[in-house]
């Protein structure tokens, strides 16, 4: 088996339900050797919304090209801390699927998180992404199927039934969003989500917003995976204005 499946072994084994991987999203090779650094650092992910952002688009926007540009770019500082990667692909990007899931794994990533339209083209979509994988030699290749029954009004069972459809369907792990305008998921859904999916569940850590559930209390409730998506660059815009403000009015820096 390839040394690439063992980091797809790794990054899998790192979902523990009560002890769960936590992501903090990175954007380019900049972002991600900060991160990588870091002693706490299990794995890298990537965020297509962040992504997008540093190259002037909209999130739906988004190319495939430019995603796998930076998804690149990230890999080899991933391969230089010897850390498992795994990247936001969005939808899939439609008929280009299987074109660029064999371009990131030969990039290097054991890993993606991959969007919902409909159950059944999602299922059908998660089953393609494994057999491609299988294919270039990475049959552990992770796959955290995000649903968005929640952003689309749903109720959280039909995004449990989503979740329940894509783990059959070979995903690893389900990533329910919550989207922005409904400040994310509530701690009654993740709990309820949680225990259907036997803690086989992604959510955002919310940063930006009060209210949030903390790394203890996500703990609690056993998920076995935290990210937080673009919140870093939103942080991190903060920051450099801040600093660019000082720096104009000529204050200390």
């Amino acid at each position: 088996m390839s040394s690439q499946n063992d980091r797809a072994r790794a990054l899998k084994a790192l979902h523990q339900p009560g002890n769960p991987l936590v992501l903090t999203n990175v954007w380019d090779a900049i972002t991600a050797r900060t991160i990588a650094s870091l002693p706490a650092t299990k794995a890298l992910a990537t965020a297509s919304y962040a992504i997008a952002a540093a190259a002037g688009l909209d999130d739906a926007d988004l190319t495939l090209e430019v995603n796998l540009g930076a998804i690149k770019a990230i890999a080899k500082v991933a391969k230089e801390f010897n850390k498992p990667l795994t990247a936001d692909f969005q939808d899939g990007f439609g008929e280009q699927l299987e074109e660029g899931v064999r371009e990131v794994i030969r990039a290097g990533v054991v890993g993606i998180n991959l969007e919902d339209f409909g159950r059944g083209l999602a299922q059908g979509r998660i089953e393609r992404v494994i057999k491609v994988a299988a294919e270039e030699g990475v049959p552990d290749f992770v796959v955290n199927a995000r649903t968005d029954a929640l952003l689309v009004g749903g109720h959280i069972d039909e995004a449990i039934a989503r979740g329940s459809a894509y783990l059959e369907a070979g995903a690893a792990n389900v990533f329910i969003w919550g989207g922005r305008e409904r400040s994310g998921i509530t701690r009654e859904e993740v709990e309820k989500a949680s225990k259907a999916l036997r803690g086989k569940l992604n959510v955002i850590m919310l940063r930006l917003l009060p209210g949030g559930l903390t790394l203890k209390e996500l703990k609690e409730i056993g998920v076995a995976r935290i990210s937080v998506g673009p919140q870093l660059m939103s942080l991190t815009q903060k920051a450099v204005a801040e600093q660019a403000e000082k720096i104009s009015e000529g204050e200390a820096v």
